[in-house]
This record gives C-alpha cells, structure tokens and sequence, in this order.
C-alpha cells in the first residue's frame, strides 16, 4: 500500500507498524535527540520543527485525496518535542478537516513527556492525542548511559505513570540484547521492572541490530561491545518475560521482522503459554 505522506522535506519517513494506514503528518523533521548509539534513522537529517503553513499545506492536501481519514500519526522521531499550544492547534485542524477522525498519535520521549503538566497532557488526549510510542530500550540505566539515551528508568517509569494518568494508551518498545554479554541478566531484570512499573497498553520486543555507521556497530568491530547470539537472544526474552508481572491487559508483540521468534499474546493471561513457546524454541538452538 502506498504511504499516505504529503510531504516533500528530506530524508525517509518512519512510522510503526500499526500506523500502516495512518495519515503521515511531518510536524517535525528528524529527531531532536538523534544521538541514541544504536539508531541510524535520523542521523543524515537536520532536526527542525515543520511551519505553520507548511502543515496546513500536508493537511489539505490530504483532506482533498483522502477526506475520510480516521487515523493520523505525527513525524518525525519525537513530536511531542512541540509546545502543547502548537500541538493543539495542529490537533483542532485535523478534527476540522478530517470528520471520521478517531484517534492522533505520535513517538514520545520519556523527557518530553515529563516536560508536559498533567494538566497539558489531559488536553492533548482530550484533543485526540491518544496513544504514545515510547521507546524506553532497556530499563537498566548502565545501559541507558552506554546507549547515550538520554533518559534515566526512573524517567522512562515515570513518564509512563503520567501518561497513563492522562488517559494517553502507551505502546512501549524494548531491544534484546542492548547490553550485550556483560549486562544480558541486568538489562533483563531491570527492563522486567520497569515495563511492570509502567503497566503499557503495548510492548514491543525488538532485537538489537548493528547498523553500519553507528557507534554501537563501530564499538562492536572494536571489541568494546560483545553481540548476543540467538540463543542468547531468547533467553534474555526469557528472563525479561518470566519477570514482567503487570496487572495488564498488555499485548505482547515479538513479530518485528529482526525477531528469531515471533509472538503474539495478552499478558498476563498468556504468559505461560508465551514462555512455553520460548523453551521449545530454545530447545532445538
């Protein structure tokens, strides 16, 4: 399916993939982070944040192809990074041009969570500001550090908490093997506390990858960072799931294409079938 961007700015648009069919709306381009050791998504572009006009443009261009639009998700990497004034303004004119519109969503750093006041936060979901992708990685902070995340667990927890407060659903991601051999049982267990402390409506499990030109990859070919194997791999998956103990309901989704194994349940109801799936597989490595 062609992509529903009307944009021509620079460099490539990234959306998850629940966000298929979703009007692509550039407010930002790039990351204004973009320093996170394992990502190459922004790194060849310049951070800026997207006109006025040139958001209306992207907006009427698509209510004139595709008026009954009910989903939309705001680019780039972090959106939120917007005031929320600006952010609602954006809001109310999609609700104006799109009638069928049920739901806005958009990346959020954990700093830019917290940055907003409860209060800020109940306007954007009242405003169709829904739901939250928020990579947290790993929830122990030596490995947060080491991947120049530029958030703390604490933080990452926290910006969860108040989300969730606000009525905002939260999908959050993390990536196996993110601290190596070294930190495999600690990012496992620390990452298992943060995602129960947080409770997320979703949670993704990537799997690192060393993309040419990162640090992570250049550390890697120094020796400084030692790669999980596959077996590895599953069994932090394990450890993490044998110690994620939320209240739920959570959907559980290993089916990025990087994944050796992919799965699909409800935690916690699912749990121990998940776990089963994972031995079998571990079994025959």
């Amino acid at each position: 399916m062609k992509k529903l961007v009307f944009d021509q700015a620079e460099g490539i648009v990234y959306r998850p993939p629940t966000e298929a069919h979703s009007f692509i709306l550039r407010v930002t381009t790039g990351c204004s982070h973009n320093a996170c050791t394992f990502c190459d998504m922004y790194r060849q572009v310049n951070f800026c944040i997207r006109s006025e006009q040139d958001i209306r443009q992207q907006i009427e261009q698509a209510a004139r192809h595709k008026p009954g639009i009910k989903r939309v998700f705001l680019a780039d990497g972090n959106a939120l990074v917007l005031s929320t004034e600006k952010l609602l303004q954006i809001l109310a004119l999609l609700s104006q041009a799109f009638p069928n519109l049920t739901r806005v969503t958009c990346y959020a750093s954990a700093k830019d969570i917290i940055r907003k006041t409860p209060a800020e936060l109940t306007a954007l979901k009242d405003a169709k500001l829904k739901l939250f992708y928020m990579g947290i990685e790993s929830g122990d902070d030596q490995v947060l550090t080491a991947i120049n995340k530029g958030a703390t667990a604490a933080e990452m927890v926290a910006a969860g908490q108040r989300a969730a407060v606000a009525g905002i659903k939260l999908s959050v991601s993390i990536m196996l093997g993110l601290g190596g051999k070294e930190r495999t049982t600690a990012h496992a267990l620390n990452t298992a506390r943060a995602i129960t402390q947080i409770n997320p409506n979703m949670l993704g499990i990537l799997t690192t990858t060393l993309l040419e030109g990162t640090p992570l990859a250049e550390a890697a070919q120094r020796g400084q960072f030692n790669h999980l194997n596959q077996k590895e791999m599953l069994a932090e998956l394990k450890l993490m799931l044998e110690h994620i103990n939320v209240p739920g309901p959570c959907v559980f989704d290993t089916t990025h294409p990087f994944n050796l194994l992919p799965q699909r349940g409800v935690l916690p109801k699912d749990k121990p079938l998940l776990l089963s799936e994972i031995d079998e597989v571990i079994s025959v490595q």
